[in-house]
């Protein structure tokens, strides 16, 4: 009797874990405005098309469990092919039309000829952060939505610290820490 729920138990189990994901990819995930918005609004303004990554909600749901629930919610969309000239102003004005209620501009940066350009999109969600990025590098242009937890992300990344960004508050010469190198500037300065 055992074998003949096993089957049904492992579907079950299956579409309770893909079901999340599943909906996430479809509907973007974020309650009105965010990624699916934003990328349309840049096709039908440049007449480019974008090509979302295959299989974004299962990709999502590993990222989720290997980063013990400090990455979800990933979408991916890439426009290759951007020939067009864009004008930071307007790109910037596109994507604040289309993001929809909550975001809130973090970061804009663009190069001098305007061929690199870079928006960084936030909005709070409880506990968790979506970041929405729209990434122009030359003729290539990306636009990325993640939802991360600072918490468990900032867990994750502790191993790849470099131990030069960390203090220990020891004088070993081989610490390169701020406090260290002031010591050093003020030992020049006496012997000057």
């Amino acid at each position: 009797m055992k074998q003949a729920w096993y089957p049904v138990a492992v579907g079950m189990g299956i579409a309770a874990v893909m079901t999340p994901a599943i909906m996430l990819a479809m509907g973007g995930g974020f309650g009105g405005g965010g990624f699916d918005p934003v990328v349309h609004g840049i096709e039908s303004r440049y007449h480019v098309h974008a090509n979302k990554i295959p299989f974004m909600g299962l990709i999502s749901g590993i990222a989720h469990v290997a980063s013990h629930g400090g990455v979800g919610g990933l979408h991916v969309a890439e426009i290759e092919h951007f020939d067009e000239d864009v004008d930071g102003a307007e790109l910037t004005s596109i994507v604040e039309q289309h993001v929809g209620k909550g975001w809130g501009r973090m970061i804009r940066e663009t190069s001098k000829d305007g061929s690199e350009q870079t928006l960084i999109y936030t909005k709070p969600q409880g506990d968790r952060m979506a970041m929405l990025i729209v990434d122009l590098d030359g003729h290539e242009m990306d636009v990325v939505q993640v939802s991360v937890d600072p918490n468990h992300l900032d867990d994750d990344m502790s191993p790849f610290h470099h131990k030069h960004h960390q203090y220990t508050g020891g004088s070993d010469n081989q610490d390169h820490s701020p406090k260290d190198a002031d010591k050093s500037d003020s030992a020049d300065e006496g012997a000057e």
